[in-house]
């Protein structure tokens, strides 16, 4: 069906532009302009491309009771998110072309595109590099083993050139794993006061150190996928200077949250990384602002309520983050940081780019891959509406601002808040 939006304040992240206006939509792609079978009235709501979310973990498989592919297209959809570019950090690991093949077998039953990294190394272990060239084939878009960073240096050095030989991009999270090996918070007055184990910012800054010395002496193009202190941000810069293939990311959380929210041991605020103080996520804010960092995600990580309802040094770490990614993101333009443009330039062109992948765009000729939102509606999050089947969100309770309207994937809507209907 053909479909035409009216009346849309058009968010284009590649013009960097928002103006008012009509959007056609006909065979799942924006089209000319022209007749239509059905009109929808955008009643001056923000019409954007979908969000691609990158660095989502889905149970499956082997915890499926936490998340499902269904449960967790259902929350993307919800969310605006029309893309989940999916984790290897499964049990077992997606470290195989038979394992991967399984996980988009299963990712079918999603309302939303799936795509999927592969672990760099055999069971994620950091000793023997995984079977890239084959899982590359199979339609892996990235390798990376995740938070499990690789102590070995001639192991990694050995994985990223074999993969820029292949052309394939490795995500790395920065984080020397002796400094933070057992921390559960960033160190300062507040860990100490709560007698939490932490970890200082430094670890962050030399985890990143070593992955660009070797980024640097293989050429291989790389993706930092959380920087979150400011200490970090130096070595990224002059990454970039010196002309290597290198991008980064953050999530959401980091953006938004700082440690002080961890207040009395609540532990939906328990991530990974964790919680910074309130400067480094103003410096990532101005990061995110100024370029130097590309991506929001939500890094969803669905966690049960026994896995949380613990102590917060043993409570798993992690948020769901799907159907709160918008909402939260908000907040960053609500308090003048981003406009709309660049906020979707991080949201939704940059990883489409960097991975490539359609999509990110209102160009002719893309995916009709699109989210209708109000982005001043107020509302206060109730976990228990969320859509994941886990409802660990540090949002709870929350005052929060951003509505999803409408959601379509290639055409097709798979969420509409107004008939309160999913896959229609």
């Amino acid at each position: 069906m053909s479909l035409l939006f009216t009346d849309a304040r058009l968010i284009d992240p590649v013009s960097g532009t928002e103006t008012r206006g009509d959007l056609r939509v006909a065979d799942g792609v924006i089209s000319p302009p022209g007749p239509a079978e059905q009109v929808i009235d955008c009643r001056g709501r923000c019409l954007a491309p979908g969000i691609v979310d990158w660095g989502v973990k889905v149970g499956e498989p082997g915890e499926r009771h936490k998340e499902s592919f269904r449960t967790a297209g259902r929350a993307a959809a919800a969310g605006g998110v029309t893309t989940m570019v999916c984790r290897p950090d499964t049990r077992p690991p997606i470290d195989a072309p038979e394992s991967l093949e399984q996980a988009r077998s299963h990712a079918a039953e999603s309302l939303v595109r799936v795509f999927h990294q592969a672990a760099l190394t055999r069971g994620r272990a950091g000793k023997e590099m995984a079977e890239i060239g084959f899982l590359r084939d199979a339609g892996a878009v990235a390798f990376t083993d995740g938070v499990r960073v690789t102590r070995d240096t001639k192991v990694l050095s050995r994985c990223l050139t074999y993969a820029r030989s292949l052309g394939a991009l490795v995500v790395g999270h920065p984080q020397d794993p002796g400094l933070s090996a057992g921390a559960c918070i960033t160190s300062g007055k507040f860990a100490s006061l709560r007698g939490l184990p932490g970890v200082s910012p430094l670890a962050e800054r030399m985890g990143l150190e070593r992955d660009l010395a070797l980024v640097e002496a293989t050429g291989a193009r790389w993706h930092a996928d959380q920087i979150t202190t400011a200490a970090a941000l130096p070595a990224l810069a002059r990454a970039r200077a010196a002309g290597l293939d290198v991008t980064a990311g953050t999530s959401i959380h980091h953006l938004t949250l700082n440690v002080l929210d961890v207040a009395d041991y609540r532990t939906f605020f328990k991530l990974t990384p964790p919680l910074r103080t309130e400067e480094d996520r103003l410096s990532i804010v101005a990061a995110l602002a100024e370029g130097a960092i590309d991506v929001i995600g939500s890094f969803h990580t669905p966690q049960d309520e026994e896995s949380k309802r613990l102590p917060f040094e043993v409570a798993a770490p992690g948020a769901v983050g799907l159907q709160t990614l918008l909402p939260a993101a908000m907040r960053l333009v609500h308090a003048g940081h981003l406009t709309l443009p660049m906020l979707w330039r991080a949201l939704s062109l940059n990883p489409a780019r960097r991975l490539g992948l359609e999509g990110g765009t209102l160009a002719e000729g893309a995916p009709a891959d699109l989210v209708l939102f109000d982005p001043d509606a107020p509302f206060v999050l109730d976990r228990w509406t969320l859509e994941s089947k886990s409802k660990n969100t540090p949002f709870d309770g929350a005052r929060m601002e951003g509505r999803v309207i409408g959601t379509w994937v290639g055409g097709r809507r798979v969420f509409d808040r107004e008939a309160a209907r999913l896959g229609t």
